[in-house]
């Protein structure tokens, strides 16, 4: 399975990569990057950065893969065992596991407040024997995908979660609401009235053979081999630019004023605060050993704003802005 999600990720990277340069020739072409691990493994990291350009599709976007590999120490292999029964754990363990993690992610911020950032992250994690590395103890895989707007439009809000729903219902009839569920409780600033940083899309993670604790019918029809879950998350990666591509070419070209903008960098500034703040992705890899501080924060806005008390965005003014808050604070179903 590893030189197969290898594969794929590589594959996916170039096809986004070539997709978002064809879709603005004007913005600076994507910059990229491998890199090595030290303690095992590497990726390839694709970015673009518009700097101090005042035009230009894309503010900024990053579509990085990590393929790496190294020995789990016991206290990591204690906290996976208490979420599969494959982890095996037992207190006189002393020595680390074998482990590869396989992963692609995907950030998005155009420069138009009427075009939402989008974001994606897909992965393949297993840890092998420590004495025979071909044979695979555990596995699983885990993704997320959602979007992050600044202004209320209906019909792109649907077309993204329909795209995915539609993707989602191959496979299975409760993937879409368990998994969009999830990525909505997952999302949540509390610090912020338990806004969500945007409104969603989908999330799910530990999928493999074993019992999954976010679908409760245990017989509902899902995919469950290795096989069946890699071919699900092909679906969903797949799915990616059909989800988004529509809308940038839908809005990019309308117009916007400075009070837009300004709303754009106070949502991009709570997109920071949730990144720092919550993102268990982001944690994680800011105490990972070997891992680059510049590819953990890649999905980091290039500008944000905070401001005081400020009058954007109060709650039933009627403004816009007010708009896409109650939408935060309560999520809506999108698809049929």
């Amino acid at each position: 399975m590893q030189a197969q999600f290898i594969s794929y990720i590589q594959s996916l990277q170039r096809q986004i990569v070539g997709t978002l340069e064809t879709l603005d020739p004007s913005s600076p072409p994507f910059k990229w990057r491998d890199w090595e691990r030290n303690e095992g493994g590497g990726g390839r990291a694709c970015t673009l950065s518009s700097g101090s350009a005042s035009t230009g599709l894309f503010e900024k976007a990053a579509v990085n893969i990590s393929m790496i590999h190294g020995k789990l120490p016991p206290a990591s292999v204690k906290q996976m065992a208490t979420q599969h029964s494959s982890v095996q754990w037992t207190t006189d363990i002393n020595e680390p596991l074998p482990f590869f993690a396989g992963g692609i992610s995907i950030i998005i911020h155009p420069r138009s407040p009427n075009v939402p950032s989008a974001h994606a992250n897909y992965r393949y994690f297993e840890i092998t024997d420590p004495e025979d590395h071909t044979k695979i103890t555990a596995w699983w895989f885990g993704g997320i995908t959602d979007l992050t707007p600044c202004y209320v439009f209906a019909e792109d809000f649907a077309h993204f979660h329909q795209t995915l729903k539609d993707a989602c219902d191959k496979h299975g009839p409760d993937l879409y609401p368990t998994f969009k569920k999830d990525c909505d409780n997952y999302f949540v600033i509390g610090h912020r009235d338990d806004e969500r940083r945007g409104i969603g899309g989908l999330r799910f993670d530990d999928l493999c053979d074993e019992p999954q604790s976010l679908l409760s019918n245990a017989n509902s029809p899902r995919p469950r081999s290795a096989e069946e879950i890699f071919t699900f998350v092909q679906c969903l990666g797949d799915a990616i630019l059909p989800s988004y591509v529509p809308i940038i070419q839908r809005r990019a070209g309308e117009q916007w004023t400075e009070q837009m903008r300004r709303w754009q960098l106070l949502r991009r500034g709570r997109y920071v605060e949730f990144n720092l703040v919550y993102d268990r992705g982001t944690k994680f890899g800011l105490v990972t050993p070997g891992v680059q501080t510049e590819n953990v924060l890649a999905s980091m806005p290039e500008t944000a704003r905070w401001e005081y008390m400020s009058d954007l965005g109060v709650e039933g003014d009627g403004s816009r802005e007010s708009e896409l808050i109650e939408i935060l604070k309560n999520p809506r179903d999108w698809a049929q």
